[in-house]
């Protein structure tokens, strides 16, 4: 373990138990340095597990071609998905608990099979994927403002934030994911929108180059995993009251709220 990795996994680590954002840890590295980047990201993961937390799947980022070409990337990434981040449909994100939240629809996939093979196929996913629900990435940077590279999102577990999986679930025979549609409403606004397609050409593409990428490095999908296959349309920045619902066709919707902040949080956050 590098002091550079260290240092870069205290940083973001510092940022999420201060509330305050950190600058972008990518000077710390070699230009492009995904490898070292993702060392970071496992440092601070397997803190977190030996702390007692669990790990309950993966989410993949990256997917849009748009957003690739943005960071100058050529391929998704990927962050851990754990228990304590999963939030109840409906369910509220607590004032603070979050940096910089923002919001996105998705599909996401219950394995009910191991994905273990390093050229794991669109078909083996198929295959091993037990059901399908609509979903919400709720996502977050401990990177001040936003401003990051691929370094920078993979070292932070992909900016990751909270998950949002909704009640109703349909298995793979009764739903096409690439076929998909998505609407995503703050309120009754219409603030986000997109298909099947939007996500590296269809869900399941993006899945079976997770399981590969994973089981090349030793850490396969199991069955249970849940795998949050990426962003259906753009995402949308959340502010304390907002209220989302994602319709996803033959899915279902899935909806999440922020707590508006009170006063007594507002004096505690100056004073603090």
């Amino acid at each position: 373990m590098s002091a550079t990795v260290q240092k870069a996994a205290d940083l973001l680590a510092t940022a999420t138990a201060t509330g305050t954002p950190c600058p972008p840890i990518r000077d710390l590295f070699a230009a492009g340095d995904i490898d070292a980047a993702y060392e970071v990201q496992r440092l601070n993961n397997e803190r977190l597990l030996a702390a007692g937390h669990r790990l309950t799947g993966r989410k993949i980022g990256l997917t849009s071609p748009a957003v690739q070409r943005q960071l100058g990337v050529d391929q998704p990434d990927f962050g851990a998905l754990l228990a304590s981040m999963a939030l109840a449909d409906g369910g509220s994100v607590p004032a603070g608990r979050l940096l910089q939240p923002r919001i996105e629809a998705e599909v996401a996939l219950i394995l009910g099979a191991d994905l273990t093979g390093p050229d794991c196929t669109p078909a083996d996913v198929r295959a091993a994927t037990a059901a399908v629900r609509p979903a919400l990435e709720i996502v977050d940077s401990r990177i001040a403002g936003w401003d990051i590279t691929i370094v920078d999102t993979v070292a932070d577990n992909a900016s990751s934030g909270l998950f949002v999986l909704g009640d109703e679930q349909v298995s793979i025979e009764e739903v096409e994911p690439v076929d998909v549609s998505m609407r995503m409403y703050r309120g009754g606004e219409l603030v986000s929108e997109g298909t099947g397609r939007d996500c590296l050409g269809d869900p399941l593409n993006a899945a079976a180059w997770l399981a590969s990428t994973l089981a090349r490095r030793g850490e396969p999908l199991r069955a249970g995993d849940v795998v949050l296959t990426g962003a259906l349309g753009p995402m949308v920045p959340a502010a304390p009251g907002d209220v989302f619902t994602a319709q996803i066709s033959g899915l279902g919707s899935v909806t999440a709220s922020f707590a508006e902040v009170t006063a007594s949080f507002a004096e505690r956050g100056e004073a603090s």
